[in-house]
């Protein structure tokens, strides 16, 4: 009798509680779970993964065509008998002050024939390899940058050395877009955002060229073996335009989503 009351008992039990489950059936249905979370987190690591790959496959893509970019334009200049020269591990095209002249505290291309020559030539070489093969869409900005010796350019309406530096650049961007056949102008080109792709800026003396009066190495006999430059030699050389080339870059919310996911 107390057989039958015993499975009574839990027949009635399990009556009145319908979604009782045993405990076994929950280890189940958490393992399950987790089961499925790993795979999604799996799955979710795999594709930041890849994203993370062709981010940096974007990047190395962007870096060798502003490489060949360079030399490109190195070598048909010089073939030209202008001789240019790349700086900056590869990043900037620099243009000697031999090759494009300023005078003491002036910021206008010098208007002597062999410098709009070669000044027009420069930006026509640019204008090539650039659009070649839609070099631009790995570009972001092109900086023509102006420069200046160390000796102070006492003008206040312009900034001193500052705004002397950058009236140089804009100078050299106002004569291009000015000399250029209408159909292959500078300021014609965008880059992969839709945004004009050159811009200009100015560093008054704050880069100077390696060995000369003005620059932090003239101590480092390795790098400078020959010594510092003479006073005149450093003042001239200062005097001069660089073109910066700088390359597209994944945003960097996607920098931050990618990392995020793999830490």
């Amino acid at each position: 009798m107390r057989t039958l009351n015993g499975r009574y008992n839990n027949h009635q039990v399990d009556e009145e509680n319908p979604y009782w489950i045993s405990f076994s059936d929950i280890m189940a249905g958490l393992l399950v779970i987790f089961v499925l979370a790993a795979v999604a987190l799996i799955l979710e690591l795999t594709q930041k993964s890849e994203q993370w790959d062709e981010a940096i496959k974007e990047i190395a893509k962007a870096e060798e065509v502003r490489k060949d970019l360079l030399r490109e334009i190195e070598q048909e200049l010089n073939a030209m008998n202008i001789p240019v020269k790349i700086s900056d591990n590869d990043t900037v095209l620099r243009i000697p002050e031999d090759v494009l002249t300023f005078e003491q505290g002036r910021f206008d291309i010098s208007g002597d024939e062999r410098s709009q020559r070669i000044a027009l030539d420069i930006g026509k070489v640019l204008f090539a390899s650039i659009t070649k093969e839609d070099r631009w869409k790995y570009l972001d900005t092109i900086f023509v940058e102006g420069h200046t010796d160390r000796v102070p350019y006492r003008n206040r309406s312009i900034k001193g050395n500052w705004g002397l530096s950058t009236f140089r650049a804009i100078s050299v961007w106002n004569y291009w877009n000015q000399a250029m056949d209408d159909g292959a102008r500078l300021d014609m080109l965008s880059n992969h955002l839709g945004k004009k792709l050159f811009s200009v800026s100015g560093y008054a003396e704050t880069r100077p060229v390696p060995c000369s009066n003005a620059s932090s190495d003239v101590s480092d006999a390795t790098l400078c073996p020959s010594g510092v430059l003479d006073e005149e030699e450093s003042l001239r050389k200062n005097r001069r335009i660089d073109i910066r080339f700088t390359v597209r870059r994944p945003a960097l919310e996607d920098y931050q989503a990618i990392k995020q996911a793999l830490d």
